[in-house]
C-alpha cells in the first residue's frame, strides 16, 4: 500500500460545524498535523472532533483571529503547509440584530490572518513557499439574490450582498483578492452553498426543524417558505476544499455547490416526512407543527451556484439529498435521545458528578 504523504494544516474555526468535519477527515491520514485556532464561541463544539483531541498530531489554540499574536505564534511554531480559513460569524439573523460582531470577526479577523500569513510566507524557504496555500472559505450569499429564471452564479458573477453577514464575507473575499494581487500571497477562495449534516448548531434551518419536531414545538418558517437554496452535505464540501488545495489554481475562485436547489418549505416538509417514518409522533404528523412567521428583512429569494469549474478538477458531489438528509435526521434523534437518557439518570441519582 502506498504511504500517504503528510501535510500540516492550520485551520481557523476548527470547532465549528464545517471546521470539525474537516478535522475529522484530515485525521484519517495519521501523518497529517492539524493546528486548530478557535475562540470557542457559542457555536463551537469540542465534542465534534471526538477522539482527535487525544491525537499527538493535533494542536489546539484557544483564541480569536482578531488577535494577530495567536496566529503568528502558531505559524512560527508549527510551520503549516496550508491554512484553511473557516472562522466566521455566519448566521444572517444574528447579523441583522447586531452587525458589529460580523464586521469584527469576518473583516478584521480575515485582515489579521492575511497579514500574519503574508509575514510567515515571506520567511519560508523556496520549496515550502511554492507549496504553501491559503484557502478562504466564503459563501454563495455574496452574489446576492437571483430570480427564478436567472442563471446560476458563476465565479465571475458580480458581488451583490444584501445582508450584514454576506456584506462582511464579501469584504473578506475582496481583501483576499487584494493580498493575492498586491503581495502575491498564494490564496484560493471558495464559495459554498448551504451546508448540512451532523454537528451543525441548531440555529440553522435543518437542525432547528429537527429539534423542534422532536420537542413537539412549532416550526417557524419565514414568509411563504418559497425561498430557494442550494444544499450540500458537509462531507462533500470538505472533499471540495481538499481538491482545491491539491488541484486548484492560485488566485482563482471555486464554487462548491451540489446542484440541489430546494425551497425552504420543501426542506422542512421532507424532514417532517422522515421523522414520521423513523420517529413517529403519538398523534398526528410533524408537518402540523409548521407555523409561518413574518419574513426577515431583506430575505433573498434564491441562491444557486454553478459548480462546473470545480468539477473540471475531478470533484463532484457524491451524497444524495434524501439519503444524507435522513442520515442527518437520525443523527440528531440519537443525540437528543442519548442526552435525554443522561438527564433522567442524573436526576434519578444514578449518575453523580
Amino acid at each position: 500500500m502506498k504511504k500517504q504523504s503528510s501535510h500540516k494544516y492550520l485551520i481557523t474555526g476548527g470547532y465549528g460545524f464545517i471546521g470539525s468535519a474537516l478535522i475529522r477527515e484530515l485525521i484519517t491520514n495519521n501523518n497529517n498535523t492539524i493546528i486548530n485556532i478557535d475562540k470557542l464561541g457559542y457555536a463551537s463544539n469540542k465534542n465534534a472532533i471526538g477522539s482527535v483531541r487525544g491525537n499527538k498530531n493535533y494542536h489546539f489554540y484557544k483564541g480569536d483571529i482578531c488577535n494577530d499574536k495567536i496566529i503568528s505564534n502558531a505559524l512560527k511554531k508549527h510551520s503549516p503547509d496550508f491554512i484553511i480559513h473557516l472562522a466566521a460569524e455566519t448566521h444572517v439573523d444574528r447579523s441583522i440584530d447586531d452587525p458589529s460582531g460580523f464586521v469584527v470577526s469576518n473583516i478584521l479577523g480575515t485582515y489579521n490572518l492575511l497579514n500574519s500569513s503574508l509575514a510567515y510566507w515571506r520567511t519560508l524557504r523556496k520549496k515550502q513557499r511554492e507549496k504553501f496555500k491559503l484557502v478562504l472559505v466564503s459563501t454563495d450569499e455574496v452574489f446576492g439574490s437571483l430570480k427564478l429564471k436567472d442563471k446560476k452564479s458563476t465565479e465571475n458573477s458580480l458581488y451583490k450582498p444584501n445582508s450584514p453577514y454576506s456584506a462582511s464575507k464579501a469584504s473578506a473575499d475582496h481583501l483576499g483578492r487584494a493580498w493575492f494581487r498586491t503581495y502575491k500571497l498564494p490564496i484560493i477562495t471558495t464559495n459554498t452553498c448551504n451546508n448540512y449534516g451532523p454537528w451543525q448548531f441548531p440555529e440553522k434551518l435543518i437542525p432547528l426543524t429537527i429539534l423542534k419536531c422532536i420537542q413537539n414545538k412549532k416550526i417557524p418558517v419565514y414568509g411563504n417558505g418559497k425561498q430557494i437554496r442550494d444544499w450540500i452535505y458537509v462531507d462533500d464540501h470538505i472533499r471540495g476544499l481538499l481538491k482545491v488545495i491539491t488541484k486548484g489554481k492560485i488566485g482563482d475562485t471555486y464554487n462548491i455547490g451540489s446542484n440541489n436547489e430546494l425551497r425552504n418549505i420543501d426542506v422542512v416538509k421532507s424532514i417532517c416526512s422522515i421523522l414520521d417514518e423513523v420517529y413517529p409522533k403519538k398523534k398526528g404528523k410533524y408537518s402540523e407543527l409548521i407555523q409561518y412567521v413574518s419574513d426577515r428583512p431583506g430575505h433573498d429569494t434564491r441562491y444557486a451556484i454553478d459548480n462546473n469549474k470545480i468539477t473540471k478538477l475531478g470533484w463532484k458531489p457524491k451524497y444524495f439529498w434524501k439519503e444524507s438528509l435522513k442520515r442527518t435526521v437520525i443523527w440528531y434523534i440519537n443525540i437528543h435521545v442519548t442526552q435525554h437518557i443522561v438527564v433522567l439518570l442524573y436526576k434519578s441519582g444514578k449518575i453523580r458528578e
